[in-house]
């Protein structure tokens, strides 16, 4: 258990609280969601972010669209439940966690729209599900931490980019949870975390989460983590992932690919933590994976201060692919893989 909540189900409002995670670290602000539209802009906008945490808030958000559709008296049938999907899975095209969480979703609406069904009974089948879904990722990221430790030495240094803990989580975290787990056996670690540029998930967020957990953490620039290395500060390297094609292939954060290079050239390991739910075996390798550009502002800007000239191009992917060549393991809840080893998780 974090000593934050990423998010929650409010079960007597019948509503969503999220962390604001876009108003981090300055300010702790949760927003609730009622509606379908407001769970579906939270993940867009980034309120809630991180893989695993946008998969278990659209299972929730499906929740919501059924009690919004209940609510306003419409039909409700196959189509109100598949519109209700299609608008979360619009939201963000990279982590597939979101896919896989709406899939599971469909499933279990159909199952119960095949049959003689009460509009509350499907309401209490779909939250049941996304209360299942929430509750496997928090108990999978604990077994994925458990796993994670024994490639973590006593006093090691790891450097992360961007932000796999529970801010991205239902609860415990990927890569973070992994740091975690570490910690709590009295490995004695430190973390660099890089910055992580345009947006600041690593100084806004996991500088933020680390520090809560009591865990050193040290902030660096994205431009300092091959110096470190070459200096001798990094042990080894640690992300999470958004995506992961069949042949260990992983999208993450932009910027991963680079701390991957770096870490080669300096014969560090580099280690990617994410659950098998990040895993789409649909896809033979990461060429495949769709990379979502964001607003170009968020580059022209920094805060809200503008840093470039309005008018400048900007070329803004969100995310990269870190070639399974460069990949030492994969940690998951079913154990550490190399690349060529994910065949056997399927």
């Amino acid at each position: 258990m974090s000593t934050f909540q990423t998010l929650t189900w409010l079960r007597e409002k019948r509503s969503l609280r999220l962390l604001d995670q876009r108003r981090l670290p300055t300010e702790e602000f949760f927003l609730e969601c009622r509606d379908l539209q407001q769970v579906a802009e939270a993940i867009k906008t980034l309120t809630v972010r991180g893989a695993p945490a946008i998969g278990v808030a659209a299972a929730y958000g499906v929740v919501i669209g059924i009690q919004e559709a209940v609510a306003a008296g419409n039909s409700i049938n196959a189509q109100t439940l598949a519109d209700i999907i299609e608008k979360l899975a619009a939201t963000r095209p990279t982590a597939i966690n979101l896919f896989w969480a709406l899939e599971r979703m469909k499933k279990a609406g159909e199952k119960s729209l095949k049959n003689d069904f009460d509009k509350d009974d499907l309401r209490d089948l779909l939250l049941a599900e996304a209360d299942r879904i929430y509750a496997e990722d928090d108990q999978a990221h604990h077994q994925l931490g458990e796993f994670g430790i024994q490639l973590i030495p006593a006093g090691a240094r790891i450097l992360t980019h961007c932000n796999a803990g529970a801010l991205a989580c239902a609860e415990y975290g990927t890569a973070l949870g992994v740091m975690r787990a570490a910690q709590a056996a009295g490995k004695n670690i430190k973390v660099y975390a890089d910055e992580t540029r345009p947006l600041l998930q690593g100084s806004r967020l996991t500088t933020w989460e680390l520090l809560k957990e009591k865990i050193p953490v040290t902030l660096i620039c994205d431009n300092m983590a091959a110096h470190c290395m070459a200096k001798g500060m990094i042990d080894l390297v640690i992300v999470g992932a958004d995506r992961i094609a069949a042949n260990g292939d992983t999208a993450n954060k932009i910027g991963t690919y680079s701390v991957a290079l770096a870490a080669k050239a300096h014969n560090l390991p580099f280690y990617v933590a994410a659950p098998t739910s990040t895993i789409d075996f649909s896809l033979a390798d990461g060429a495949a994976i769709p990379i979502e550009e964001r607003d170009p502002d968020e580059v022209r800007f920094f805060g809200e201060k503008r840093t470039a000239p309005a008018e400048v191009a900007v070329y803004n992917p969100a995310f990269d692919i870190t070639p399974a060549t460069l990949i030492n393991a994969i940690i998951t809840e079913k154990g550490i893989f190399t690349p060529n080893q994910l065949s056997g998780v399927r």
